[in-house]
């Protein structure tokens, strides 16, 4: 785990054989690489695994020790495929155990809403050693914090929930600014100058997103970075480069 004088980073670990048979869409990553842009926490890799204990202890384990934070979503929930609880802990080292608050919280939801509390259900307060709850408001059965790794629901709808519980806990470091240029130039066009402008540049990211509207073809740059004012200067500079290739750039904050 990285020392917290070390710019803080995020990797995102998606958790589903859903997710890879494309019955579901990944609704996750993206918010969540927002969320943490928006505190200062650059999200640096993010991985697409199946409900499979070797990779995903391969998987945790090797971002842990990449990046300050991982975050985990998908697998908590009573189904037999559920295992990303046991998979944490057989990353870590440690038990998975019945935890008593996480127990004591689903009982009496499930007795407030007139279900029964199974076994099934009680897997969802299997918990590694060690490891702090994180609140889910929406649906009770918590997510879990393990050193550095936070551990969420797969529905986006609940994991948002329980972002908001775990949000103020978390230490980031300038918010992430961007910006983006759009126009109607081909990539293969800007392509040179885009590079110059990026190791003049070193300390903002300049990506290029091609789409094709009504037939032509254009592309965004998207600038981003911690300081403001050079994200500004450098997409002036990126619109002037497209404005010297015939183009009419449109530039907008915050993109």
């Amino acid at each position: 785990m990285s020392t917290p004088a070390s710019p803080p980073t995020a990797a995102i670990l998606v958790i589903g054989n859903e997710i890879l048979s494309g019955r579901t869409q990944d609704a996750n990553s993206g918010w969540l690489a927002a969320r943490l842009a928006e505190i200062g926490i650059p999200v640096r890799e993010i991985r697409v695994i199946p409900d499979n204990e070797a990779v995903i202890v391969e998987a945790v384990n090797a971002l842990r020790a990449q990046a300050r934070y991982v975050f985990t979503t998908g697998g908590i929930g009573p189904t037999h495929d559920d295992i990303t609880s046991a998979s944490i802990a057989a990353a870590f080292g440690v038990r998975l155990l019945r935890h008593p608050e996480a127990e004591r919280r689903l009982r009496a939801h499930y007795q407030a809403v007139g279900s029964t509390i199974n076994a099934a259900r009680l897997r969802m307060a299997e918990i590694p050693e060690g490891a702090t709850l994180i609140d889910n408001p929406v649906s009770v059965a918590p997510g879990f914090r393990l050193d550095n790794v936070h551990v969420l629901a797969g529905v986006p709808s609940i994991m948002r929930a329980m972002w908001d519980s775990l949000r103020p806990g978390l230490i980031g470091g300038p918010p992430v600014r961007s910006l983006s240029v759009t126009a109607f130039v081909r990539e293969g066009d800007m392509a040179a100058g885009l590079g110059a402008l990026q190791n003049a540049h070193p300390g903002v990211d300049i990506g290029s997103y091609p789409f094709m509207t009504d037939g032509r073809i254009g592309a965004s740059i998207v600038v981003r970075g911690t300081d403001e004012t050079l994200v500004a200067l450098v997409g002036d500079k990126v619109a002037d480069l497209l404005r010297a290739l015939g183009a009419d750039p449109e530039i907008t904050p915050g993109a």
